[in-house]
């Protein structure tokens, strides 16, 4: 391989990367992903607490109940 063949290579080869590194395409797919996951562990997060101060709620309206009889 000569000089010049070399050069175009390595020159080809260096655009490809530089491409490569500007491609931003992927990266919106992941953000949304992650604001996505987010979004459901708040979701899950938020539901425990409720769930369990509503257990807590029912817990008592049932005691009221039962030693009201």
């Amino acid at each position: 391989m000569d000089m010049a063949s070399t050069h175009r290579v390595l020159e080809i080869t260096m655009n490809t990367i530089a491409r490569f590194a500007k491609d931003e395409s992927g990266a919106t797919a992941i953000e949304y992903g992650l604001i996505a996951m987010l979004i459901s562990v708040a979701i899950i997060t938020i539901l425990r607490t409720v769930g369990t101060s509503l257990n807590g709620v029912f817990t008592n309206v049932n005691t009221g109940l039962t030693t009201a009889k």
